[in-house]
């Protein structure tokens, strides 16, 4: 819950510029995130870790097989609609998620937060959000739900993780560019609605064309890329995968770390720069001035 005071700010405020009422309403959102003590953030961003790693499975599932019947165009459509259950739960029964946290550079630029305030919530969103991620692909492999389809489903996950793996530098860290470009534009833009309809269509579209054009998300491949760890470790699913040599082997801690600092560092860029600068300097700076 957000406290008295950004309560109070949702009922009295009115902007005639919708954009500008975004701008405000993320600033105090951030705000609240920013103050929330560490047992609150703590548990929520193991949440989000978790929810964003129930849309990475339904959508693994979905596209494992589409492109034979949809196309490979809709069927990455199709797994980029499903995706965006992940988002939907974080923002709407509520999640503290690193890549939408990364908004709150806005509010340190904007002197409401302090920079140590900002690193303290980035480190631990950023490690509950592992957790939660890291736990839900734990369960869900034991789950057994990759048998599906004669092991197509695994197979799937399998590739998922292999091909993220052996992004280079500069693939990872623009698709991670890319990625919380759209992400933090869906958490921005559902900030300014106050019913969940409005939160469910301001979210679906950014997320589902971020899935759909293949870009990088940290806390996604938080859950991806230990899934398939754990699927390399069965020789069923690695011989049905027919994966080279030389790909499978970048499938290992060292791998998951040099993807996730890239894309890590992507996310952040995207959102610190062209969403948060962007818009504190074009309303917030000029207000001031």
């Amino acid at each position: 819950m957000l406290g008295k005071e950004t309560e109070k700010f949702f009922v009295n405020f009115e902007c005639r510029n919708p954009n500008q009422n975004s701008i405000f309403i993320a600033r105090e959102l951030m705000v609240a995130k920013a103050n929330s003590g560490f047992l609150k953030v703590f548990l929520l961003a193991i949440l989000a870790g978790v929810y964003i790693g129930f849309g990475c499975e339904i959508s693994t599932l979905s596209a494992h097989d589409g492109a034979g019947f949809l196309g490979f165009g809709p069927n990455r459509i199709l797994a980029g609609a499903v995706f965006s259950l992940g988002l939907m739960l974080v923002v709407i029964a509520g999640g503290e998620l690193f890549t939408g946290n990364v908004l709150i550079v806005g509010s340190v630029l904007d002197g409401k937060i302090s920079k140590m305030g900002l690193l303290k919530n980035w480190t631990l969103v950023y490690f509950s959000n592992l957790i939660g991620a890291v736990l839900l692909a734990i369960i869900v492999f034991y789950a057994n739900g990759w048998q599906q389809n004669d092991l197509q489903v695994g197979v799937y996950a399998l590739k998922i993780g292999v091909g993220k793996v052996n992004l280079s530098f500069a693939e990872a860290f623009t698709r991670g560019i890319l990625c919380n470009w759209l992400v933090c534009l869906a958490v921005w833009m559902s900030a300014a609605s106050r019913n969940v309809i409005g939160k469910i269509f301001a979210i679906f579209f950014p997320i589902m064309a971020f899935i759909a054009l293949g870009y990088e998300h940290c806390v996604a491949n938080m859950f991806y890329i230990p899934k398939a760890m754990m699927l390399a470790t069965r020789p069923e699913i690695v011989a049905a995968a027919n994966v080279a040599a030389d790909k499978l082997e970048h499938l290992n801690m060292l791998g998951f770390i040099n993807n996730l600092i890239p894309v890590t560092l992507g996310n952040i860029t995207s959102a610190a720069i062209f969403l948060a600068f962007f818009y504190w300097a074009a309303y917030l700076k000029t207000q001031k001035e």
